[in-house]
């Protein structure tokens, strides 16, 4: 299960992101509005959790965008709007879900599992590649020049990243906000031992992963 979540409290984002990821859920964390409109536009997710207050675009916007756009994905509003006529307004709007802070964590646990097994779009554009490497984001399947490759959730989480933006270098901290969400010397090492492992998975691919020093990765075709 793969969950974007929009918060800008970012100790709340960093918790919730941590208990989801101690209970298997991926989560890509961004805590402004304009972030999370980009996210919710380019990548496919099982359930978004959105705030409504949030700088630059609030929740609700958000939310209106990605059902004008016809995607069904499910919405849980995670919010300290608490009237009725904030939860009807929200629900109104295409909402699946709404949750008043604070919460119980085994409920949150409970709705956001409950929203991701419903029946879903289906999307066919959920293949992305650069190269002789493609990866359908939805299984986690990946390629290179035809053989199929296993890789773990967060090695799959990684790829993606570098396909999405080949060529571009990619720095750790950006790395860890996306994948592990919180900023700490083990997530540090995580990276460092992740980009390690899916080197090893690409070393017949014609691309690689270079370490530019002081700055970050770059997927790039080998000389």
């Amino acid at each position: 299960m793969r969950v974007l979540l929009v918060e800008d409290e970012k100790p709340l984002a960093q918790a919730v992101a941590k208990i989801f990821e101690n209970n298997k859920i991926l989560t890509d964390v961004v805590y402004d509005g304009l972030e999370g409109q980009l996210l919710a536009d380019e990548n496919i997710y099982d359930v978004i959790i959105l705030d409504i207050m949030l700088p630059e675009v609030d929740g609700l916007q958000i939310l209106k965008g990605i059902r004008e756009k016809g995607k069904n994905t499910p919405v849980l509003i995670l919010t300290a709007m608490d009237t009725t006529k904030d939860k009807v307004k929200g629900l109104n709007m295409g909402a699946d879900d709404y949750m008043v802070k604070p919460f119980e964590t085994e409920e949150l646990l409970a709705r956001v599992r409950a929203l991701a097994r419903r029946p879903k779009e289906i999307y066919h554009d959920s293949t992305i590649g650069y190269s002789d490497i493609t990866l359908n984001i939805n299984t986690g399947e990946v390629t290179i020049d035809g053989n199929p490759k296993n890789l773990t959730s967060k090695e799959s989480q990684l790829l993606e990243m570098f396909l999405r933006n080949p060529g571009m270098i990619i720095s750790k901290d950006h790395i860890i906000d996306r994948i592990w969400g919180f900023d700490s010397l083990a997530a540090e090492n995580s990276v460092e031992i992740y980009v390690h492992y899916l080197r090893k998975k690409l070393v017949k691919s014609r691309s690689m992963i270079q370490t530019v020093r002081g700055l970050g990765y770059v997927l790039k075709e080998r000389d």
